[in-house]
């Protein structure tokens, strides 16, 4: 990590986009018909506060307060508007970890054609047909999304061995580790078993010999990969995966077949949406899950978009339509420019124009909840562009992934520009490196003819090298000539960049060894 800022930082950071709220409400305005106010007519002629503006607090014969300055005028004369405008800005921010891994949720559901029992495997390394967002195309993915309201859930793992381990983890439905999966950290150590996910409140007896795990939350996600041991291949680690069961606990006397989608070749579209869908995914998870006590606020601010729990009801007009559609787009916008105007403390290498995907906390966590204050517009940037994170970032992670912001002048990354870089033959990886090129819009892989997202180690044999043995890689609209095996298709995207270290060394974790920026090819 480029080192965790401190309180001062983040406080300048949300306050950045605080004022850029204020602005995005300005946005807002155009939407409002222009009989309803013009410059010359800040409010009708028939409203009880029409000219008010002719007289203002401290003025001779008023009080000091109690009302505006004189002159003030409000900037808008549609209140209901600019209220739920409001409510949808600031929930959409506050609900960033929430909806998108519910998008997953819906999208399996919807295109892949997947139950709360299905078990997602992927046969190959994803390609720009999975849709999420900074995907890896190193590790084929396993994946399943249940609800417990249906009654608790039973996963069985089977035990790692020469034939096979898997690793992964579970999240609730704010996208929080509830329970990590496999050898060296999970909770089966890697001898295998049943885990069972009881719902919130549950109160029925726990069998003997599960590995429980009460979820705070109904709706639960499985990430999880199965890795290639020594000797084995990759179908055999695809095989090997095919022992997963999940199953309720109502049926464990007998499980039925167990069902997997594998789809290698379909679209799973999980990108979260930028406009009024937004809100009805906003309204699938928060008229079902348990309200939290740090919650109320902002469901009084879903309410006023007639979003409550409990309710299942859902039909807002147009006006509050538009409201959510302007502030999902000025929430996109807002990230986006957070991402631009990111901390200079967040470089990994002070020196370099790297920062790490993973971002944390003060404390390394990834809740951004503290005694005083829940942190949400950085949670948000956050999970803007990552999921499935870790309980907490250790100071030797098994895997770190940097994003490139910047070329080596300190200019942002652009579209339709080529870009290169040199990776030295020997970098800091007990296993491989990896660079993989999203779209700096989505942050998903971008579609090409080819399909190509990454080139790692693997493909050393591969690709055209120095006399040093040191790669460069180019990325970009078209591959200078000779080198197309050392380059990646942007299509004239703005790219983004990922360089993932898995297994980094000590040099790589103690920041003595520096990775060069990339280069403007002019």
């Amino acid at each position: 990590m480029g080192g965790d800022p401190e309180g001062s930082d983040m406080d300048s950071r949300s306050m950045k986009l605080l004022a850029l709220t204020v602005a995005t409400t300005l946005l807002a305005i155009p939407l409002i018909p222009s009989s309803v106010r013009t410059d010359d007519d800040p409010l009708p002629k028939d409203s009880p506060q029409h000219g008010q503006w002719e007289t203002g607090a401290g003025e001779e014969g008023e009080p000091v307060g109690g009302q505006p300055p004189k002159g003030a005028e409000p900037s808008t004369s549609d209140f209901e508007y600019q209220l739920e405008y409001q409510a949808a800005f600031q929930t959409m921010l506050w609900s960033v970890p929430a909806s998108a891994i519910y998008r997953f949720r819906a999208a399996a559901m919807e295109s892949l054609n997947a139950d709360d029992t299905t078990i997602i495997a992927y046969h190959h390394t994803a390609s720009p047909r999975l849709e999420a967002v900074t995907a890896n195309s190193s590790t084929p993915y396993i994946t399943a999304y249940s609800d417990l309201q249906k009654g608790p859930i039973v996963l069985e793992v089977p035990a790692a061995g020469d034939e096979g381990r898997l690793y992964g983890q579970v999240v609730d439905a704010w996208q929080l580790t509830i329970a990590d999966v496999g050898p060296g950290g999970g909770m089966d150590d890697g001898n295998g078993g049943k885990y069972l996910f009881t719902p919130p409140g549950y109160e029925g007896e726990i069998p003997e010999g599960y590995l429980h795990v009460a979820s705070p939350n109904y709706r639960i996600g499985f990430a999880l990969r199965s890795v290639v041991v020594e000797g084995m291949t990759r179908k055999d680690a695809v095989d090997y995966a095919h022992r997963l069961r999940l199953y309720y606990l109502k049926d464990a006397a007998s499980p039925p077949e167990q069902r997997f989608i594998n789809p290698d070749d379909m679209v799973y579209p999980t990108l979260p949406f930028f406009d009024e869908r937004a809100f009805e995914d906003l309204h699938a998870i928060f008229s079902v899950e348990p309200v939290r006590s740090q919650d109320k606020l902002m469901m009084g601010l879903l309410a006023e978009l007639g979003i409550e729990h409990g309710n299942a009801d859902y039909d807002p007009d147009e006006r509050t339509l538009e409201a959510m559609r302007q502030a999902a787009v000025d929430v996109w916008y807002a990230l986006q420019y957070w991402l631009d105007h990111y901390p200079e403390e967040e470089h990994y290498w002070p020196d370099r124009h790297y920062i790490s995907l993973l971002m944390t906390d003060e404390n390394k966590t990834f809740t951004w909840e503290y005694e005083d204050r829940i942190d949400y517009v950085h949670r948000a940037a956050e999970y803007f562009w990552c999921t499935y994170m870790p309980k907490q970032l250790g100071d030797s992670p098994s895997t770190q992934y940097m994003m490139a912001m910047k070329d080596k002048d300190g200019r942002p990354l652009v579209a339709g520009e080529t870009y290169k870089i040199t990776i030295p033959k020997d970098m800091p990886v007990a296993q491989f490196w990896a660079l993989t090129i999203y779209d700096r819009a989505t942050h998903s892989f971008i579609y090409t003819e080819s399909e190509r997202t990454t080139i790692s180690s693997y493909d050393y044999e591969s690709v055209k090298k120095n006399e040093d043995g040191s790669v460069t890689l180019y990325v970009g609209p078209a591959p200078p000539e000779g080198l197309s095996s050392n380059w990646i298709d942007t299509r004239g995207k703005r790219p983004l960049p990922a360089i993932r270290f898995y297994g980094p060394t000590k040099a790589m974790n103690d920041k003595t060894f520096k990775l060069d920026d990339f280069e403007l090819v002019k």
